[in-house]
This record gives structure tokens, sequence and C-alpha cells, in this order.
């Protein structure tokens, strides 16, 4: 077992030596050859291994630069034959001028010659290994195969190739591949890799079944959320489970598409929601390096992976300010292993609404920048609390904002929610106070902004995990109405938005961040009750249990383009808003404080809710929101999804 864990952890450099070695050889063949053909020609032995050694290097290290020795070349490919040869073309004229440089030319033909044939003889090596591989596993092959999974494979392409070389030379791999599936006319009833394409159509249901498949693989680069979900409800009729063979398409053809290969589940996300978008941040991270980063709330879903964010920008300091310190601590631990003394991380337990705390911990750190992710975001739970929505919430903001202020940050950015829009409960009210506070100061040297969007997958206490323990619990899954819609989007996804968003701010902006389509919550929980195996209200029951206070049937839609400003990127938009003066938010702040401190032996929400509808005027009641539901923008685009 070790001699095979040092094999494989030193082949490329027994590769890279019998390459050299090849090399060799061939010079010395050539330099005796061309004695025995003409015996005037005569090469000093010093002459002879100073060009080898020239040669040999120049083809090794050019290798080495076109990333040879890095590919698996038992998944080898045209392109990769052809990067060989062009190494050692541009290695053999490099050879070719560094020997004249130091007097030791003999003749283009040399070069030429000794070139060729070493890409050749590298070629023909690769060639005889690749043919060996297959030849060893030859007998796995044509045993008997019982005891393995029957699969199909959905794509004939290279994708789907690659899966199948796998699948047939690997003694570890417990599938049999049978066929191939495709909608290419051109390749329906011919034979790759040995095995025949069949049509992707309704007869292919039947033969599937009649063939026993255990399982399908979809092997198609470059698929979008409705092609991956037409693909797995089609194939969930055969009720095969069904996997993906993930290789991103910027990965084929590079060198490292057998690394980045990998059969999985399909998960939820495939099916409901846009792929994440990718970011070129390589100016946005720019803006943060070397600069001290504050993210208030920095434990909790967003916080934490705002975190994760701004520590691959190399900052300054990083300073996570949390009240919960479970959360701080874990997301602590995580950057302390990831980074170890390359990142300057100081965590503080405080709160937002402490104005003393705060104030020092300003003034210790001086933060430049300053993400404000710290909120309670429950709406249940502040419809029946409201008056803790607006201490941490809405004066929360405040009191960060003011310390911004008075020690000098650059960029205090908001992290706020599509609740906010035409809010129908209290949550969401705060929130779009929030955002009032920041607009209002475009006359302070700080920058104030806010970013709005909608739910991220997989956050504490959002419906997903929810779902997902009620699935595992056997159920009732348990949704508040079957029209209900949200939008959503991933963690890092919306991390990185805001990143690049903060970068761009400058006076009071609103920012919006594009969400993508909407999400009909019944066929999340049918979906995610599919994909763990089980038949929605057959095995699990799916269970209406009514809207909760505070909750309309959808959330508005973010980007309408008649009320938006366009930004260079075009997942971020700005809000047209006339933001109130310093002095309109202080008296609406000033009245709040006043209703709490009248209230704060009242356990009573309605007086705090009536003060909220007060001081927002888009604050309206959910059953007047929800009454007229079907004429909204947001329910008429979900018929048409």
């Amino acid at each position: 077992m070790l001699k095979k864990l040092n094999w494989l952890r030193y082949r490329k450099l027994v590769l890279l030596a019998f390459d050299a070695f090849c090399i060799a050889v061939i010079c010395g063949l050539y330099f005796g050859a061309t004695r025995l053909i003409d015996d005037s020609l005569h090469y000093e032995i010093g002459n002879y291994l100073i060009i080898s050694a020239i040669l040999i290097v120049s083809l090794i290290v050019f290798r080495l630069g076109f990333g040879i020795y890095f590919n698996v070349w038992r998944y080898t490919s045209t392109r990769f034959n052809l990067m060989l040869i062009v190494a050692d073309a541009f290695g053999g004229v490099f050879a070719m001028l560094i020997s004249k440089i130091a007097g030791q030319f003999h003749g283009i033909w040399f070069f030429v010659t000794a070139s060729a044939l070493s890409a050749l003889l590298a070629l023909t090596a690769r060639f005889c290994y690749r043919m060996l591989y297959k030849y060893r596993n030859q007998a796995e092959i044509s045993a008997p195969q019982e005891n393995k999974i029957s699969v199909a494979i959905v794509g004939a392409g290279q994708v789907g190739a690659l899966l199948v070389n796998e699948l047939l030379y690997n003694k570890s791999a417990n599938y049999k591949p049978l066929f191939f599936i495709d909608k290419d006319r051109a390749k329906i009833g011919s034979r790759i890799a040995g095995l025949k394409v069949y049509p992707e159509n309704e007869e292919i249901l039947d033969i599937i079944r009649e063939q026993n498949i255990g399982e399908i693989f979809i092997a198609l680069p470059n698929m979008d959320e409705d092609k991956a979900s037409a693909l797995y409800h089609f194939y969930s009729k055969t009720s095969c489970k069904i996997k993906l063979y993930d290789i991103p398409a910027k990965s084929l053809g590079k060198g490292d598409e057998t690394e980045k290969r990998s059969l999985r589940e399909f998960q939820i996300e495939d099916l409901l929601f846009r792929k994440p978008v990718e970011m070129n941040n390589g100016e946005t991270y720019s803006f943060y390096r070397d600069k001290v980063v504050m993210v208030t709330g920095g434990g909790g879903s967003i916080g934490s992976e705002l975190c994760r964010q701004i520590a691959k920008c190399s900052p300054k300091q990083l300073i996570i300010l949390d009240i919960y310190e479970n959360n701080a601590y874990e997301i602590q631990q995580e950057l302390i292993r990831n980074y170890g003394g390359y990142l300057d991380l100081k965590v503080v337990i405080a709160s937002v609404r402490d104005v003393a705390r705060l104030d020092a911990v300003f003034r210790q750190y001086h933060p430049e920048i300053v993400f404000h992710a710290a909120a309670h975001k429950h709406v249940p739970l502040m419809e029946n609390d409201a008056c803790e929505a607006i201490k941490n919430n809405v004066l929360g903001t405040r009191n960060a904002a003011d310390m911004a202020e008075k020690y000098g940050v650059r960029k205090f950015i908001l992290i706020s929610t599509d609740k906010a829009v035409n809010p129908t409960n209290v949550m969401g009210a705060s929130k779009r106070l929030c955002e009032m506070i920041v607009q209002s100061r475009t006359d302070s040297k700080t920058s104030f902004a806010a970013v709005r969007f909608g739910n991220v997958l997989g956050s504490n206490g959002s419906v997903i995990p929810l779902f997902r323990k009620q699935i595992e619990s056997g159920g009732p899954v348990t949704i508040t109405d079957k029209r209900i819609i949200r939008y959503f989007m991933t963690i890092p996804e919306a991390s990185q938005l805001l990143i690049r968003a903060g970068a761009m701010a400058k006076k009071g902006e609103l920012f919006v961040l594009d969400m993508g389509k909407p999400v009909l919550i019944y066929n999340l929980a049918v979906n995610m009750i599919r994909l763990a195996g089980l038949t929605p209200h057959v095995d699990i029951e799916i269970k209406e249990i009514g809207l909760r206070p505070g909750e309309k049937l959808y959330e508005e839609l973010l980007v309408k383009t008649e009320n938006l400003i366009k930004t260079e990127n075009n997942m971020i938009f700005v809000e047209r808003d006339t933001p109130l003066s310093r002095e309109e938010i202080g008296k609406k702040l000033d009245y709040l404080c006043k209703v709490l401190k009248e209230n704060e032996q009242n356990t009573d929400p309605a007086p705090i809710r009536l003060a909220m509808q007060k001081s927002v005027p888009t604050f309206r009641l959910p059953e007047e929101v929800n009454r007229h539901a079907q004429d909204s923008d947001e329910m008429k685009m979900m018929q048409t999804v």
C-alpha cells in the first residue's frame, strides 16, 4: 500500500524523468546516425553533452509551461496532444537560439528532427500507457457484473464519453453503463465507447424500464435550471435515481476536467433556482484590500458569508461584531482555520442597541467600511414583539450610523430586504425605516447606502432547512398557502453582490438586486419530497396551515424597470427614491421612542404596530394586500412561469 501511495505521489516526476531520458536517447541516436552517414562530421563529447542538455531543458521547461505534466493522460484529448506538439516546437526553437548564443550551434536539422521525434515518442508512450491501463482493467470489464448497477447516460458528447470511460475502466466503479441517450440526430443509432446511442423521446422511458436501468446520469455541460428541471421531471417517470455529472464548461479542455468531474444527487437548487451568477470580482476585491472592515451581525447567515468574502480580499483588519457569541465563535474558528495568521481578525460581542459599547468599539478599531447586517428578521416573531424590531433594527441602525459618522467611516452599507417594499409586517416596516435613515444622510462625509434583496437559500430559519427537517421526520411538510411565492438567491451570490454594491456606493443609494424568477413554495415542497425519493401526498403529506401574522402571498418584484437606474453590473440597480431629510427622520424616530417609552410595561404589540404604520407611509395591512394579490404583477408572472 505504501509503495502504491509513493508511486501516486511521484508519478509526475517519474514521467518527467522518463521524458528527459527519451530526449537524451534521441539526441544520442541522432549524433550517432550522422557520424555513420558522414564520418567527416565530428562532434566532441563536450559539444554533444551541451547541445543535448540545452534541448532537454528547453523541451521540459516548455512542457511544464504548457501544463503537460498536470494532465491525467488516461483521459487525454486531441487538444492536449496538440499542446504537447506545440510545446516541443517552441522548445526546439528556444533551444536553437540558446545554442547559437552559447556558440554550440551545429545546424538547424538537429533541433527540428530531435524535437519532432521527442514529441512523437512522448505521444506514443502515452498512447501505450492508455492501452495498457485499459488492458489491465479488461478482466474487470468482461467479468460478470451482476452486482453492478446498470445506468443510462444522458448526453453522448465529450462529457458523457469521459464519464463512460471512467465507469468502464475504473475497477472501483459500481456502475455498468448500457447506453447513451441524446437528441443529436447525427449521433442517434451510432456507438460511442462501444455503447449505442438512443433518441430522447417517450419511447426511451420504456427502453429504460425494459433494460432494468437502476440509475440515470445526466452528463450535459452548461445546463440552466429550466433544462435541469425538465430533464429531472422527464426521467423521474421511470422511478430511477437520477444524478448529475457536473463538469463546468470552463473546465473542459483545460487540464483539470478529470479533477472537477463528479457524480452527485440532484439538489433543490438545480430544479427551481437559477445558477449562481459568477462575477469577476478582481477590481471589487481590490477596493477592500488593506482596509479595516467591520460586519455587524457578522455571525448570521449573510454576515458570516460577507466575512468569508471580505477575508478573500486581504483586508487590513476584519472585525466581526455580534451579540450571539455561538455564531460569532463559529465563523471566527472557520476563518482562523482557513487563514491563520494571515488575517487580522477581531471578534467583538456587542449589541447595536448599546450606544456606549458601540462608541468604544468604533473608537478602538476605527473601521473604514461597515456592513450593517445586525437585525431581527423573523416576521411572525416581530409581529408579536414589535418593540424589539424597533429597538434592534431601527434604533440599532441609527446607533451604528451615528458611530460611523462620528469616527469617520468611509462607507456604511445597510443590508435590507424585499419585505421593506410596501411592507405588511412590523419587520418589513422596520427595515424600510432603516433604509430611510441611511438615505437621509446624503450630506455626510460617510457614504451611506442600502442594498435590498429577497430570501437567501439555506439561511437560518428559512424554508428549505425547515422542509428538510420535516421530510426527515416523516412529515407533514407545512406550507402557509398553496399560492404563496417568494424570490430566492444563494448566500454566496448575495454576498458577492453586496460587496460589489458596497464598492459602488457613493451617497444614499438604495441598491436592489435582481432576484430572478419567483418560486411557488408549494412546488418547492413537492420537489424536495421527490428528491428524497418519496411521493408527495402518498409518503409525505403537504399541509396548508394558513398565512402567518403579517405574511402576504407574494413579495414585491424588486426589479421594475420604470423605477430603477441601471448600474455597470446587470444584477444591481438603484431605486429611484426621494429621501427624507435628517430632520424628518429624526421626528419619526423621536415619535417611536416616545411610544416605546409609553408602552415599556405593555406586552400588547398593537400600539407599536400603529406607530409603525404612522411612521412608514407604505405600511399596509396584509389582509388588504392578499385580497387583491391575484391582480399583482408578481402573481401574474407566476402564472406564466
